[in-house]
């Protein structure tokens, strides 16, 4: 648990810093360079990129969001990478395998998330971000991990 006490603003501000960083790495690469996977134990970059849009999604958005509705249901198939308790996953070392969607539409899935993750956050009372805090805080660290 973090100690943490944040503000939606700060949080906001922590998440598009993350988030950003992550995109501003992968900008240098072409679709198809995102597409490419090595070797079996190293995924594809715009596998990483939704990959980490899949865990906000995930531990965030469908516990907290008011109607929530996954982007596409597809995606909690194809970017769950370990998490079994969650429903099964696409292959790790076949990851590289997989052409749609392709990074331009991760991207767009990256968009969606962000903007109901701020919507988010900028809409709950401070006990209940006190109380998501640690779990937002996680997904920063997760995502630099993936970076």
């Amino acid at each position: 648990m973090t100690s943490t006490q944040w503000t939606a603003d700060d949080l906001v501000t922590r998440f598009d810093a993350v988030r950003s960083h992550t995109e501003r790495l992968a900008a240098p690469l072409s679709p198809e360079d995102q597409t490419v996977q090595s070797m079996a134990d190293v995924s594809p970059t715009k596998w990483h990129r939704a990959h980490v849009t899949w865990f906000f999604e995930t531990f965030l958005l469908a516990d907290h969001e008011a109607g929530f509705a996954p982007f596409q249901d597809q995606y909690w198939f194809l970017f769950n990478s370990y998490y079994e308790t969650l429903g099964p996953r696409f292959s790790r070392p076949d990851r590289g395998l997989i052409t749609r969607p392709g990074a331009h539409e991760v991207g767009d899935y990256r968009a969606n998330v962000d903007d109901r993750v701020r919507d988010l956050v900028t809409s709950l009372d401070q006990g209940t971000l006190d109380k998501l805090g640690a779990t937002i805080e996680l997904g920063f660290h997760h995502e630099q991990q993936h970076q």
